[in-house]
């Protein structure tokens, strides 16, 4: 299977062509978020207040990085469980994020934004937070620092490697796996 370079943002015409299962390496611009900083721009968005960065065809990168040390730009850069973030992921879709990164499965409610509004869901290794950092080349916080780990980061990444998890066509890499371990073991 062939490993498919995207560019962040995410232009409309490449979600169209994406499925479960097929592996991209990223480049461009991700931002970070999790659930403090999911409640913060939902409250944004609710109430009419700019947002710190404009969502439109932007990726958000569930993750909740570790200092970086003396002379690296960021510390472990794994990914956090996205399923925390469903509750606010709709209303972001719809406002025109274009893709997630994360690990583990989405709700219903998401995988239906996903399709409703042509945006992508990507899974990235668990575990391999040391690994993931390399792709990252800046990182800079650019909303909510008194969030801590949980601030939203900018980052310039090359290469960053991802799994398409859900897809607008109603792929499901997940259910796919689990489906061909059932058929598997009769």
């Amino acid at each position: 299977m062939d490993t498919l370079p995207i560019a962040s943002p995410i232009n409309a015409g490449v979600i169209d062509k994406l499925r479960a299962g097929d592996r991209v390496l990223i480049s461009g611009v991700l931002y970070t978020a999790r659930d403090a900083a999911h409640r913060r721009l939902i409250e944004a968005l609710d109430s009419g207040k700019e947002l710190p960065f404009d969502l439109v065809g932007q990726t958000l990168y569930y993750l909740g990085p570790s200092p970086a040390r003396p002379g690296q730009v960021i510390g472990s850069a794994g990914p956090t469980t996205s399923a925390r973030m469903d509750g606010y992921t709709p209303p972001l879709i719809a406002a025109g994020l274009r893709a997630m990164v994360g690990k583990g499965s989405r709700s219903p409610e998401v995988k239906e934004a996903i399709k409703q509004h042509r945006a992508v869901y990507f899974v990235t290794i668990g575990g391999a937070g040391a690994l993931l950092a390399r792709s990252i080349k800046k990182a800079e916080v650019i909303a909510y620092p008194d969030l801590a780990a949980e601030a939203i980061m900018r980052l310039e990444v090359e290469d960053f490697p991802s799994i398409v998890a859900n897809d607008i066509h109603g792929g499901d890499l997940f259910q796919q796996g689990r489906a061909s371990f059932q058929k598997d073991s009769l």
